[in-house]
């Protein structure tokens, strides 16, 4: 396994923050450019267990693709259909989300991630 995980969106100013903390770690780390490769629904379920939260927690909800698929934060839907949603619409998903160890948070602001390098040391 390696020492860092995260799930990047080059485009995206935060998740370029994030990353170059991280690199400036001596962390071993896994970029997953989610747009291109979007996590397994299993994959995402799990990051939600490790994070404490449920699927909406980590979804862009101001994004347009949220308001286009009709969604609702009052949906009331299963943990399972959101997170398909996720799978499916990986835009959608917080970034960055970021392991270190066996912590894991959404970075933002960026600067979070020093926590993790911090409790990793």
């Amino acid at each position: 396994m390696s020492d860092a995980t995260i799930y990047h969106n080059p485009k995206c100013s935060k998740s370029c923050r994030a990353l170059e903390i991280l690199n400036e770690s001596s962390l071993a780390i896994v970029v997953v450019s989610y747009l291109e490769a979007p996590p397994t629904a299993e994959e995402l379920d799990g990051i939600c267990t490790q994070l404490g939260v449920e699927p909406l927690a980590i979804t862009r909800v101001k994004e347009a693709r949220f308001e286009e698929l009709k969604l609702s934060v009052d949906d009331d839907r299963s943990r399972a259909e959101w997170v398909r949603f996720l799978t499916e619409n990986p835009s959608l998903l917080e970034r960055p989300i970021v392991r270190v160890g066996t912590r894991w948070i959404v970075a933002r602001p960026p600067e979070r991630v020093l926590e993790l390098i911090e409790f990793s040391s």
